[in-house]
């Protein structure tokens, strides 16, 4: 039985998710970073806008997005800009939406973005508050840290390969340290210009690397997650009873809960849905969950240390109190909602594949195995993963 739930989650995912990675490749060809740095330079609401609109499709995973926004930040843009791609680029994302649909139902697919993207423009706000006050003192200091320094933040992996020694023999640490080598490979190929770099080719080219790019990649930025996610739902599924949690699945000790469990994973959006889907079979809330799928991708330790690092720790404050407050606030919303105009917010198990051709189902199932099969193989050897973030 559990064997069979999780195949049928699996099948259930696999075409959306598959959706998903193609289009997140896409935009990874097409839209050039260099632009996004340009029109994310200014001040203000409007910036703040802007970077929450241009973070929420992009394929950058909790690890990727960290150097992408030290890069802006260091290009000339705001604290508050800075902070609102850093916010909704993980939390959201055409991938995350397409198997939002498929696992949460429409309503969730829908409320998620919208929610990422107030949060996002929330704390880039409460953090760049301040900003203007401070900005000539800030100025001179970031040009003497700029012109001194060419190390950016620690959490920036994808910079170390400037030093020769980040692949010496004295990273063996580094490499040994939790998701540090995952992480690495990550950084080094999300944050690079390749939309830039492309430019005047061929379309079908681009098509072509941006399909390697999420083959690659982007299922090897959520495989491990996803696959603990799809087993969690199933394990749910098949011995928990539907109402196991319903007794305290509402309310905002709930949501409490979901905010104290998600801030020490590190999880991206796409590979968060399952567990969420996991935990609604459970009996928690669609608030509740919709606070986790908020709060996990945005808050974990390394983020958190960057944004005190390169935005200070008074931009900490800003980023958890924008970032927190508008999920437990959506998750209040989103109950509601559900409760008041009976929206239904559940796994849509078997639903959404019957709409499909059974075909496109078993075929987009086992491309998806195979796919995740070849990142477990490619796992094996740490040379080769040191060779990738050097290179």
């Amino acid at each position: 039985m559990l064997l069979a739930n999780f195949i049928d989650l699996f099948l259930d995912s696999a075409p959306w998710l598959l959706l998903g990675l193609v289009l997140a490749g896409m935009l990874k060809m097409f839209v050039p970073m260099a632009w996004m740095h340009k029109q994310l330079g200014g001040h203000g609401f409007k910036s703040t806008v802007k970077a929450a609109l241009l973070g929420a499709p992009l394929p950058l995973c909790s690890c990727g997005v960290i150097p992408a926004a030290v890069g802006l930040r260091r290009s000339g843009a705001s604290k508050a800009a800075t902070t609102s791609f850093l916010v909704s680029t993980p939390e959201t994302g055409v991938d995350s939406i397409a198997i939002s649909y498929v696992l949460l139902g429409p309503f969730m697919a829908i409320i998620r973005p919208i929610a990422a993207v107030i949060s996002a423009i929330t704390a880039g706000l409460l953090v760049g508050r301040d900003d203007q006050l401070q900005e000539i003192k800030n100025q001179a200091a970031d040009h003497s840290y700029a012109h001194n320094s060419e190390q950016p933040a620690q959490s920036s992996c994808c910079s170390k390969k400037e030093s020769s020694s980040t692949c010496s023999g004295g990273s063996d640490k580094q490499h040994n340290h939790k998701h540090s080598h995952e992480a690495d490979i990550d950084c080094c190929e999300s944050t690079k210009d390749i939309a830039q770099e492309l430019q005047g080719t061929p379309i079908h080219t681009r098509i072509v690397k941006g399909l390697h790019f999420a083959a690659t990649d982007l299922i090897r930025d959520t495989t491990v997650w996803l696959l603990i996610g799809l087993f969690f739902a199933a394990v749910v599924q098949t011995y928990v009873p539907a109402d196991f949690m319903a007794k305290w699945g509402d309310g905002i000790l709930a949501m409490l809960v979901m905010v104290i469990i998600s801030i020490p994973m590190y999880i991206c959006a796409t590979a968060s849905t399952p567990i969420a889907a996991g935990l609604l079979l459970a009996g928690v809330s669609p608030g509740a969950v919709l606070v986790f799928m908020l709060a996990g991708p945005a808050t974990n330790i390394a983020t958190l240390g960057v944004v005190a690092k390169e935005l200070g720790k008074r931009a900490l404050l800003g980023y958890l109190g924008g970032v927190l407050g508008v999920a437990l606030l959506s998750g209040v919303v989103v109950n509601y909602l559900v409760n008041t105009f009976g929206f239904v917010v559940m796994p849509q198990i078997g639903e959404q594949s019957a709409l499909l051709p059974e075909a496109l189902v078993y075929s987009s199932g086992i491309i998806l195995a195979l796919l995740m099969a070849k990142v477990f193989f490619d796992m094996l050897p740490l040379k080769r993963a040191r060779k990738d973030c050097c290179s």
